[in-house]
C-alpha cells in the first residue's frame, strides 16, 4: 500500500450559514494564492448569482492550498440539506471532513445530516468551532454538544478521538487552546496535516479514476471531476468508460487539468489521490469509472438519498403566455429538465400522459425552487403546480416523509408556535432554553405539516425566531393535515388595475399587487381572511359625472401590497393553483380561469 505524504483532500462540511464558504475564504488568503494587492471578492467561491444573493452555497466546489509541502485539496459543500446529493458524492473525493459547528448555536439538524454521511463513509473528522469572537458564544458546550452528536450517530472509537479547533473565519485566525489568542490560520493548517489521512493505494497499479462531479464549458463541452483511485492518468491518454449500467466504452482523455487556488491548471499527468478534471468524454455522467484497458474495474458510487417532494412542470397557457420568455415550448422545457438531471443527481424527471407536463421530483422546496429560479433567469417561461410529498408503500402501509425540525425562539412565542404545530401533527421531541432567553424546541412532523408553515412562523415569532429542518424518515401516514384555511382574492377580468378598484378590493382581504398593473381574469391578486375565494374586480373605474358627490374630495387610502417571492408563492397556492413563472414577473392563477367553469366544477364534485 503507498502513501502520498505531500497531498490531502479534506472537505468542509457544516450547517448552512455557519461560516464555510468564509473560512475558506481565509485558508486561500493565508496561503498566498492571492496577491497582497489583489481586489477579492467576498464568499469568493460562491461564484453562482443566487449564492451571492442568498447567502448559501448550492453547488460544492474545489479549490487547493500548498502549506509547506503539501497540497491540500479543499471542497466547500452546501450546508443545505436539500442540495445533501451535492454533499453525498463529494465525501467520495476526500479522506476527511473538516466539521465547522457555530461557538453559538451548535449543533443544526444540517450539522447532524451532513456528519452522518461522513461518519458512514468512516471519513477522519476535525472539528472546528468557528464564530469564537462572536457575542454569547459558548465554544466549551458546543463541544460537549458535538461529542454527543457523535455518539448518537454510531461513530467509531477513531472517529470519537476528534481535535478540536477554535477560530473566527471572520477574523481569520484559529486556536487549539481557547486560553492562547489566535493570530493566522496555521494551527488549522497544522491540524490539517497531522489528523488527516494522506491519500493510499497502489500508487503503480493500472488507472482508476470516479467521476463525482460534472463540470461544463462552452469550448470543451463537458468535463468531469473526480479522484484518482488507483494508478495515474496521462494527458491524451486511450482509457474504458465504465457506465452505470454496466456497458463499456473506449475512450480517449484530450485534457487533463488539477486544481492550483481557484484555477483549474493543464497538468501532463495525475497520480493517486489526486483530484483531477477531465475533458474529451462526451456524454460522460457521475458515478462513472475510467479504467486502463488492461484492467476493467469500475468502482461503486454511494447511494443518493431519494427525493420526497414533487412538482408538476408545465408549458405556460395563461393569457399572457409567450410575452416575455424567450423559451416556451414543450420541447425547451423538456430539453433544459432533462439537462439538470445530468449534474443535479438527487433530482428525478418523468414524462406524464401529457406532452405539455412533467413531474420533476427534489429533496425538498428549497432543491426545487432554485432550480425554477435559475431556469426563469435563463429566459424560461413556464407554470409549476404546488409541491406535494412523495408517498411510500412500506410493509403495505402507506408512509409519508417526516422531518426533523429545530426551532430557536423567545420565551414569549412558545405558545403559539406550540398550537400551530400541533394542529399540523407535530410530535415534540425535545425541548431546552439557552441562558439568552431562547427556547430550543425540536419536533417530528410530516413534510406536508411544514409546507406553507414557514410565513405564518415568521408572523407569529415577529421575525425573531428562526427554524431547520432535515429529512428523518418514513413513518405510517398521519392523517389529514389542514393546512390553508384562507380562501384567495381572484381578479374578475382582464385589464389594468386602478387604485379606485383596488381600494374597493382591499378591504376583503390582503392584495398583492399595487395599481396599474396588467391582470386576466382568473388570477390571484391576493388573499381573503375567509376560507372560501373571492372575486373581485380589480380593475373598477370611477364613472364621471357632472353632479358633485359628498365624498368626491376624500383622497382613496390603499394599503401598500404584499409583494410575494418565489417561494411564498409556492408555500401558498393550493391543489387547484398554479404558479406562472416568467423571466420578468412571477404570477399566481386559478387553474381553471373563468369563474362559471370554477363553479361548475365544485358543485360536480360535491355532488
Amino acid at each position: 500500500m503507498d502513501q502520498r505524504t505531500d497531498l490531502r483532500n479534506v472537505a468542509i462540511i457544516a450547517h448552512v450559514d455557519h461560516g464555510k464558504t468564509t473560512l475558506v475564504d481565509q485558508l486561500l488568503r493565508q496561503s498566498g494564492v492571492f496577491r497582497s494587492n489583489e481586489k477579492v471578492e467576498e464568499r469568493v467561491m460562491d461564484s453562482n448569482d443566487l449564492e451571492r444573493e442568498r447567502g448559501i452555497t448550492i453547488l460544492s466546489k474545489n479549490t487547493a492550498v500548498r502549506y509547506k509541502d503539501t497540497k491540500i485539496n479543499i471542497v466547500d459543500t452546501p450546508g443545505h440539506a436539500d442540495f445533501g446529493g451535492e454533499v453525498e458524492r463529494i465525501l467520495m473525493m476526500v479522506d476527511g471532513v473538516l466539521l465547522l459547528v457555530d461557538a453559538f448555536e451548535g449543533c443544526m439538524p444540517q450539522t447532524r445530516f451532513v456528519l452522518k454521511k461522513a461518519l458512514g463513509l468512516g471519513k477522519k473528522p476535525i472539528v472546528v468551532v468557528n464564530k469564537i469572537d462572536r457575542p454569547g458564544a459558548r465554544p466549551m458546550e458546543v463541544v460537549d454538544e458535538v461529542l454527543d452528536l457523535f455518539i448518537e450517530l454510531g461513530a467509531n472509537e477513531d472517529q470519537l478521538d476528534f481535535p478540536v479547533i477554535y477560530a473566527s473565519g471572520r477574523d481569520g485566525y484559529a486556536t487549539d487552546d481557547l486560553d492562547v489568542p489566535g493570530k493566522d490560520m496555521r494551527p488549522l493548517f497544522e491540524a490539517i496535516l497531522k489528523n488527516i489521512p494522506a491519500p493510499s493505494g497502489d500508487l503503480h497499479g493500472p488507472t482508476q479514476v470516479l467521476f463525482s462531479n460534472i463540470d461544463y464549458d462552452d469550448y470543451v463541452g463537458r468535463i468531469g471531476v473526480g479522484r484518482v483511485e488507483r494508478g495515474e492518468v496521462h494527458d491524451g491518454e486511450s482509457v474504458v468508460l465504465c457506465r452505470r449500467d454496466g456497458t463499456t466504452q473506449n475512450v480517449r482523455v484530450t485534457k487533463l487539468y488539477q486544481f492550483e487556488g481557484l484555477k483549474r491548471v493543464e497538468v501532463e499527468e495525475a497520480h493517486l489521490g489526486d483530484l483531477v478534471a477531465v475533458s474529451g468524454i462526451t456524454d460522460l455522467n457521475i458515478g462513472e469509472t475510467i479504467c486502463s484497458p488492461d484492467c476493467i474495474e469500475p468502482l461503486p458510487f454511494v447511494k443518493i438519498d431519494e427525493p420526497t417532494v414533487s412538482m408538476m412542470f408545465m408549458v405556460n397557457n395563461s393569457p399572457f403566455a409567450g410575452r416575455e420568455g424567450k423559451y416556451v415550448t414543450s420541447r425547451n422545457l423538456r430539453d433544459r429538465l432533462m439537462k439538470e438531471i445530468e449534474t443535479n443527481v438527487a433530482l428525478r424527471v418523468e414524462e406524464t400522459n401529457s406532452p405539455d407536463t412533467f413531474k420533476v421530483s427534489g429533496r425538498g422546496e428549497l432543491h426545487l425552487s432554485i432550480l425554477i429560479e435559475e431556469m426563469r433567469r435563463q429566459g424560461y417561461e413556464f407554470q409549476v403546480s404546488s409541491p406535494t410529498v412523495i408517498y411510500k408503500t412500506i410493509d403495505g402501509k402507506k408512509c409519508e416523509p417526516i422531518e426533523l425540525l429545530m426551532i430557536e425562539v423567545p420565551d414569549n412565542y412558545v405558545g403559539a408556535v406550540m398550537e400551530k404545530l400541533g394542529s399540523r401533527k407535530a410530535e415534540i421531541v425535545n425541548m431546552g432554553t439557552r441562558d439568552t432567553g431562547m427556547s430550543h424546541l425540536e419536533f417530528k412532523i410530516p413534510a406536508r405539516g411544514l409546507m406553507g408553515y414557514r410565513q405564518e412562523f415568521l408572523t407569529d415569532t415577529n421575525g425573531n425566531g428562526i427554524m431547520n429542518n432535515v429529512f428523518d424518515s418514513y413513518e405510517p401516514y398521519k392523517g389529514e393535515i389542514q393546512t390553508r384555511n384562507q380562501g384567495s382574492l381572484v381578479a374578475h377580468e382582464a385589464g389594468t388595475t386602478t387604485g379606485y378598484g383596488l381600494w374597493y378590493a382591499q378591504d376583503r382581504g390582503r392584495l398583492f399587487i399595487g395599481p396599474s398593473v396588467e391582470v386576466y381574469e382568473g388570477m390571484i391578486v391576493g388573499v381573503s381572511p375567509k376560507s372560501d375565494d373571492i372575486v373581485v374586480n380589480v380593475c373598477k373605474k370611477k364613472h364621471v359625472t357632472n353632479t358633485r358627490s359628498s365624498g368626491a374630495d376624500e383622497s382613496l387610502k390603499l394599503t401598500p401590497a404584499s409583494i410575494m417571492s418565489l417561494e411564498q408563492c409556492l408555500e401558498f397556492i393550493e391543489d387547484d393553483e398554479l404558479v406562472e413563472v416568467t423571466p420578468k414577473s412571477i404570477r399566481m392563477r386559478k387553474k381553471i380561469l373563468s369563474k362559471e367553469l370554477r363553479m361548475k366544477k365544485a358543485s360536480h364534485t360535491k355532488s
